[in-house]
């Protein structure tokens, strides 16, 4: 068994230094009726708050030895662990335990993971059951909801694109995913949108919606945490315009082309936002918008 990089240090988001102890080894199993074998990678970590519950790592059939350590030594996956430890985590009170980890898919963006699918074996200690691990990870996101303003009424912005998973064209907030770890939510909402609708916002007049929420709850919205660690941070833009730029966004073409983002923007009246679009981030950037002016934390659209 050889020890590789044994002491090394990550620091996640916001969170104090931690030790990654770090092992490397290989065993055998069947992977069909014929009896052929095929070396498996394997990676066993200890957690600085469990240190006599070491987790080990396994590659599933199939995923490369490149791609499983890609997978190890990415920011999703080291910000999955530390999400496991927090105070609000699922480690955190020690009912729980992480006992093994199966890498099973990895979908390489360049050279930086985009997405990455695991299943997490974790045990209740109590009842010995273990809870439901599958996981779909591809880290924080931002999107942005863009209300201009045109001779007295409010239109708000969104982007039409087709999308393969619901199999369905979708109108939805301009959003994306941040580049790796560097944590820049409101630079990439600005770009996102730049490149999605064309038009360039100027930072210091994002709000951040989800900064609203307690605390408590992480200051992110999480649409499907039952199988995906998302976190999204909704901004609010709000502007004027005359009404000639209402009319030239409405069905213009735009996305990066060399990315297959085939976009069409498309204006709603704000009115009629929330019965307009099924898509999560428009119906929980609206609910956050009302909640805010309700309760005054947002004021007036200066002139």
């Amino acid at each position: 068994m050889n020890v590789c990089g044994a002491l090394r240090r990550f620091t996640p988001l916001q969170a104090s230094n931690w030790v990654w102890v770090s092992k490397r080894k290989s065993f055998c199993c069947k992977m069909s009726t014929e009896s052929t074998e095929s070396l498996l990678l394997t990676h066993s970590i200890t957690l600085p708050s469990k240190q006599n519950e070491p987790v080990l790592v396994v590659a599933a059939p199939g995923v490369s030895h490149s791609h499983f350590w890609n997978a190890v030594e990415s920011s999703l996956f080291k910000q999955w662990l530390h999400n496991l430890q927090t105070e609000n985590g699922i480690l955190a009170d020690g009912t729980m335990t992480l006992k093994q980890v199966l890498i099973q898919g990895v979908d390489m963006f360049g050279k930086h993971i985009g997405f990455l699918k695991f299943n997490a074996d974790i045990f209740d200690k109590e009842t010995g059951k273990m809870v439901p691990g599958i996981v779909f990870a591809r880290g924080p996101a931002v999107a942005v909801l863009i209300l201009l303003e045109s001779e007295g009424e409010t239109y708000a912005v969104l982007t039409e694109q087709a999308r393969v998973p619901v199999g369905r064209i979708i109108l939805e907030l301009p959003a994306g995913m941040l580049d790796d770890d560097k944590g820049d939510f409101v630079g990439t909402a600005v770009r996102e949108v730049e490149e999605e609708i064309g038009i360039k916002l100027n930072v210091e007049d994002m709000v951040d919606l989800t900064a609203f929420l307690d605390t408590a709850t992480g200051s992110k919205v999480f649409p499907s945490p039952g199988g995906c660690d998302e976190e999204i941070s909704i901004f609010l833009y709000r502007g004027r315009v005359e009404k000639e730029i209402i009319t030239q966004l409405q069905g213009k073409e735009t996305g990066l082309r060399e990315h297959g983002e085939l976009i069409k923007v498309r204006v709603v009246p704000y009115n009629k936002l929330w019965r307009t679009t099924a898509d999560c981030k428009v119906l929980v950037a609206v609910a956050m918008l009302e909640m805010a002016i309700k309760i005054g934390l947002l004021p007036p659209l200066s002139s």
